[in-house]
């Protein structure tokens, strides 16, 4: 079966921070039903988990691109597992989006300014976003996108998982701009770890 143009290019970003063999992996993956069952685990268990902190949203899906490479992959089986940072529309209108930089180097390296587009997750052709419902309740979200949200899905979803394909025709345009690398995601696993610790601090004084 032909490859998606969108998976094409995002291939070609994949390759551009993990190498070739990892971006022909991505365009190749199925996932199976013993993949969306641990998806679904692992999710749920990261959302329990991580404070719903205003501004973090970030943090919380770095927290669980991670964790997800580490539940999924198997000793016969390894899942594709991509922490992609871009822009997100709605119905064709930007809400969330940021530039790289003029220079070439990574906007998650330690001298870039913080990122102001959006970060969410892809397996394969499948979108995981783990923020844009919290991000959906808070104060500071654009509102054309706390409205389409609710509008789409109700108040009390936790994650959102579709084919990229499909978000489109449902209003929700994902743009990637950039794959982080494995040193581009340490500093944020560094920061959200602390925030954990922050929270067990506070749960047990």
């Amino acid at each position: 079966m032909p490859v998606a143009p969108d998976l094409l290019h995002l291939g070609q970003l994949v390759a551009k921070t993990h190498g070739w063999p990892s971006a022909k992996a991505f365009k190749a993956y199925s996932w199976t039903e013993q993949d969306q069952a641990g998806i679904a685990s692992c999710t749920s268990q990261i959302l329990r988990r991580f404070p719903a902190t205003e501004g973090k949203h970030d943090l919380l899906t770095a927290t669980l691109a991670f964790q997800l490479q580490r539940h999924l992959q198997r000793p016969t089986h390894s899942v594709p597992v991509h922490l992609v940072a871009g822009t997100l529309s709605v119905e064709g209108a930007l809400v969330l989006g940021d530039r790289l930089p003029a220079d070439g180097t990574s906007p998650f390296s330690a001298n870039a300014p913080d990122w102001q587009g959006h970060l969410w997750i892809m397996i394969g052709p499948h979108v995981v976003d783990a923020a844009i419902f919290r991000l959906a309740n808070s104060p500071d979200c654009p509102p054309v996108l706390a409205r389409h949200v609710h509008s789409l899905f109700g108040p009390d979803k936790a994650v959102y998982v579709d084919q990229w394909r499909r978000s489109r025709r449902i209003g929700l345009e994902y743009n990637p701009l950039y794959v982080l690398s494995e040193d581009d995601i340490s500093p944020l696993l560094s920061a959200a770890y602390q925030l954990l610790d922050e929270k067990r601090a506070n749960a047990a004084s």
